[in-house]
């Protein structure tokens, strides 16, 4: 089953990544794997100059599969989700974020990985690991580098959603558009005015230049996250509880270890 819709746009110079799965485009082992095939071949294309994500439908992404956060698949599953964002950083074209609607937990993560988020009024941003007992690996590497730690630990630490406007107050968003049309007009604007009249080749290096820091801390900090994530975190009673109570449709009942 097919989850993304990929398309071409601009003469060929944007890659248009649609998730759609009919439901919230929830990034599950499916998902991620046939987007990182696509990510793959974007390593041949020298003439892309960006590329864009958004959800099909109402929502941007309710975020990663939860069945796949259990003990027993949250080590491969964490595994395929980073390699994502590394691809992402080896690739350095352009990126930018179209949201609307809920874009939640891994579906933020991929949105804040973006050079560029722009959303419309409906979006809801929000990483609620930590409500399941926990935490966003991804987020906490690229959010105290984008926003700072104390706009960081806001997000992450309560679970909380952001609304559109406080997205940008936040300095998430680089701008906020009436609805689904307007965002789409707003964004083949600032592609046709920044992004087409720059050689594919300078974008990258400048992607590369402007996250120099950034591409070395995620590299180093991520992995660490990842082998507390499965060798420490899951290895808890409450991890599991709180995925098992979610997954089961019930309030879960912490033992504070």
């Amino acid at each position: 089953m097919t989850k993304i819709n990929l398309t071409y746009t601009h003469d060929n110079s944007v890659a248009q990544i649609i998730f759609d799965d009919g439901k919230g485009n929830v990034l599950d082992s499916i998902m991620m794997a046939e987007l990182q095939e696509i990510l793959d071949t974007f390593k041949q294309n020298k003439d892309l100059k960006l590329i864009t994500f958004e959800g099909a439908g109402k929502h941007f992404s309710f975020g990663a599969s939860v069945e796949e956060h259990t003990k027993d698949a949250a080590a491969t599953m964490l595994k395929s989700f980073h390699q994502l964002f590394y691809s992402l950083r080896d690739l350095a074209i352009p990126t930018l974020a179209k949201i609307s609607g809920q874009c939640l937990g891994g579906g933020m993560e991929v949105a804040i990985m973006c050079n560029f988020l722009l959303a419309d009024k409906t979006a809801k941003m929000g990483q609620p690991e930590l409500i399941l007992g926990v935490f966003p690996p991804p987020a906490s590497v690229i959010l105290p580098e984008k926003i700072g730690v104390s706009r960081a630990e806001d997000i992450i630490l309560t679970g909380r959603s952001l609304s559109a406007d406080e997205a940008k107050t936040f300095g998430i968003l680089n701008d906020v558009f009436e609805d689904k049309a307007a965002l789409e007009i707003g964004a083949n604007a600032f592609i046709e005015q920044h992004i087409l009249p720059k050689s594919a080749s300078s974008l990258r290096f400048g992607v590369r230049a402007s996250r120099a820091k950034f591409n070395h801390i995620l590299t180093n900090f991520l992995q660490q996250l990842e082998q507390i994530y499965v060798q420490q975190l899951m290895n808890t009673n409450d991890a599991n509880e709180g995925i098992n109570s979610f997954l089961e449709k019930r309030k879960p009942e912490w033992k504070n270890n």
